[in-house]
């Protein structure tokens, strides 16, 4: 039996009826990234001593007749998590020796549900790109093309799902971190709705792993199926003991519905700020006719959408003005200077991030009260629209590009260059309100590369996303092994 691309819960059914042994399905996945991993380098500290004690001790709780939800499942960590023993770089080679004490309170949540850790996965300097490569672990390739990037920042946890390197891993998005790479390596993922899975531990090297609620940033599961995706979020989501967790209880509201025909579905595939290339178009539309198919309610347009040139403008602000709020003293000035000389008439998002980088508090203020406009706006449009399908990216995965200035770099849309940083606007139409966004896989490019669209939802109905792309699974297929 090949175990390696099975799904979490078949893994978890074949280790119930004693098929498997867990130690046979972490040896299995090590033997597999010793063989293959070499080409993709989506493992960038592997863990396996310990993964095989974890499993060990898996087997031997389950013999004692024990079981949790991922009791002995092999799985990978986005190396921005910290994990007591391992190095948290976050690719920052300063960094490189920093050595955690302690677990990510979602490592502990992974590990109290019985997963094994594998080890962790490759991501770029800081996590500020939407490829993944660093001075300190080297650049992880695609599966599907090796030539091209698996996306960024938790692209080797993408990489190693597409590859068969454990049945699940945990990221982080605030710029389609996790969307992105699954859209670009033909897997699923899900950023939760803003604050609705603890984040502690989740946080660049070497600052304390304090409870922080972060703006914009979430963290979320990757897996091969949407089903796994929710058995993985049941195990993510909650406060933080040490904070709200206190004195809240999580409990999600079931999906909205159970049928494709009663979903009320937005279907978007047009940007103004950036055109869609034709394949990302092609699995927006296929997405789109599976729903009519399946009898739901499709519409193209709605006034009752929150502006997408505004949408993006915020988001811009508020994502770019806390990107340098670290910024040495000297860097700030440039970047005040640079931004004094834009003229008024310069309303492009080149300019926008130039301008949000040297925000002040009043002007941040008023970028957040935007912002709850725009959520109120969401609120008016799911009461008649139960979810918004939309593409991640305007491309499928690009070839590598390292040039060290991203203002420098262009996304091939058909053959037309724009600049690299404004494929960001899809992202962070979820981003920005806080909204729980689903990527799935959609169907393949011309050229056979992964294309994914995003089912974006109501804010903390993550259910309603999830349960729609289990029945878009279940219609147009889902995850498929490179060849």
């Amino acid at each position: 039996m090949e175990w390696n691309f099975q799904t979490a819960e078949e893994l978890a059914t074949a280790l119930r009826a004693g098929e498997v042994t867990s130690a046979e399905l972490t040896d299995a996945a090590i033997t597999r990234i010793e063989r293959d991993d070499k080409a993709i380098n989506a493992i960038c500290v592997p863990d396996f001593d310990r993964a095989r004690a974890a499993a060990r001790g898996a087997d031997q709780a389950r013999a004692r007749g024990e079981d949790r939800p991922l009791l002995g499942i092999p799985v990978t960590v986005k190396e921005s998590y910290n994990i007591a023993g391992l190095p948290t770089t976050w690719g920052i080679p300063l960094h490189r020796n920093h050595m955690p004490a302690e677990d990510a309170v979602q490592v502990s949540r992974l590990k109290a549900a019985g997963a094994v850790v594998l080890g962790k996965t490759n991501v770029p300097l800081g996590l500020h790109d939407v490829q993944s490569f660093n001075e300190i672990y080297g650049t992880t390739n695609n599966p599907w093309d090796h030539a091209r990037t698996p996306g960024g920042s938790s692209g080797g946890s993408a990489a190693a799902l597409a590859s068969g390197f454990g049945a699940l891993s945990i990221g982080s998005d605030i710029g389609g971190s996790l969307r992105t790479p699954a859209h670009f390596c033909g897997v699923y993922a899900h950023k939760p709705t803003l604050g609705l899975a603890a984040s502690r531990g989740m946080v660049p090297p070497p600052a304390p792993a304090l409870p922080a609620d972060g703006d914009l940033a979430v963290v979320g599961p990757m897996a091969r199926t949407a089903r796994d995706l929710a058995l993985l979020l049941d195990v993510m989501a909650g406060p933080d003991p040490l904070t709200l967790g206190v004195a809240h209880d999580l409990t999600l509201p079931p999906a909205r519905h159970e049928q494709l025909c009663d979903f009320r579905v937005l279907v978007l595939d047009e940007h103004p700020l950036i055109p869609t290339g034709s394949a990302v178009r092609a699995g927006v539309n296929r997405v789109a006719d599976a729903l009519v198919d399946g009898g739901a309610r499709v519409e193209r347009q709605s006034p009752l959408l929150p502006g997408l040139t505004e949408a993006a403008l915020i988001y811009t602000h508020l994502l770019f003005s806390s990107v340098t709020a670290r910024f040495p003293v000297e860097a700030y000035e440039q970047l005040r200077t640079r931004a004094a000389g834009l003229s008024a008439d310069d309303q492009s998002l080149d300019a926008a991030r130039l301008r949000a980088m040297v925000f002040s508090h009043r002007d941040w203020i008023e970028a957040n009260t935007l912002r709850e406009l725009h959520r109120h706006g969401w609120r008016q449009l799911f009461a008649e629209f139960d979810a918004v399908v939309c593409p991640i990216t305007p491309t499928p995965a690009f070839p590598h590009d390292h040039n060290p200035d991203p203002r420098e770099r262009r996304i091939d849309i058909d053959g037309v260059g724009y600049p690299y940083l404004d494929q960001l606007v899809w992202a962070g139409l979820a981003t920005m309100p806080g909204l729980p966004a689903t990527a799935i896989p959609a169907g393949r490019s011309p050229e056979g590369l992964p294309v994914g669209v995003q089912l974006i939802g109501p804010m903390f109905e993550d259910r309603t996303p999830l349960r729609l792309a289990e029945l878009l699974e279940q219609k147009i297929g889902g995850f498929q092994a490179p060849r």
